[in-house]
């Protein structure tokens, strides 16, 4: 056999035993919660530390975005042929399809994906879970529902605060940028919109919310060895997020469009 097929066949293998623990590790975690009024206190802590402490890097990142979008459109499609509302009907457009959903995940995979692995990372190395196991509880309901939830709560308001700060960043740069007048951008905001493309943004939100949330917590939660490995199980976390954020975005885009 050749040594590339041996190869091949290796990677293959190691994807889908990555697969299966996965799988076997959201069953375990997607049960029924032993003591809801713990569960309730997880659940709203988790909302707080992934979501809402999030929003302030959410806001300031998608009034700038807003800002560039607007000015970059406003300067780059500039012609006697095209109506003076185009660069803010493209702003909202690109705001609500793309970045308030997928580009802002991307960059949630990074703080609130890191934040998951390495804490369960933590737990895992100092033997928590483990103590956690022996006293007869389910260690991964325990940990990682609350943060799947939590994460599913919050990201449709992170989504629109996410394209309301945007379109507030078109808006500055109307004002205090003087690249376009506020009544020609209000024009373009409310051309033809289509309120269908505000839940398409939330839907996809939702499949990556739980990418984000799951995939760290897979890696936190399997770490073997010490504490050098909780930052490679972050790191990994971190980029495996992120390439499944771009893949399904690419089939929902198609799927819901």
């Amino acid at each position: 056999m050749h040594p590339t097929t041996n190869i091949e066949s290796m990677i293959i293998h190691s994807y889908l035993t990555t697969f299966g623990r996965y799988l076997m590790l959201m069953g375990r975690t997607f049960s029924v919660p032993e003591r809801f009024r713990m569960f309730w206190k997880q659940y709203v802590k988790e909302m707080e530390q992934l979501g809402v402490n999030s929003i302030g890097i959410v806001l300031l990142i998608s009034f700038f975005i807003g800002a560039v979008i607007c000015i970059q459109m406003k300067l780059n499609i500039e012609s006697p042929w095209m109506p003076r509302w185009v660069a803010g009907f493209t702003t909202r457009e690109i705001m609500l399809l793309e970045f308030s959903s997928s580009i802002m995940c991307l960059i949630l995979a990074g703080k609130v994906g890191s934040n998951i692995a390495s804490e369960l990372g933590t737990m895992r190395v100092t033997q928590q879970i483990d103590a956690l196991d022996i006293m007869g509880i389910n260690s991964a309901s325990y940990l990682i529902l609350p943060k799947i939830l939590g994460m599913l709560t919050i990201m449709p308001f992170l989504v629109i605060f996410s394209s309301a700060m945007g379109i507030g960043g078109a808006y500055g740069t109307a004002f205090i940028g003087h690249i376009m007048t506020p009544d020609d951008l209000t024009l373009g905001l409310q051309h033809d919109f289509i309120p269908w493309f505000l839940w398409m943004s939330i839907i996809k939100s939702q499949f990556f919310a739980f990418i984000i949330s799951s995939v760290p917590a897979y890696y936190g939660y399997t770490v073997e060895g010490g504490s050098v490995n909780v930052g490679k199980a972050s790191t990994d976390a971190v980029v495996s997020s992120s390439m499944l954020i771009l893949f399904s975005d690419v089939f929902l885009t198609q799927l819901l469009s």
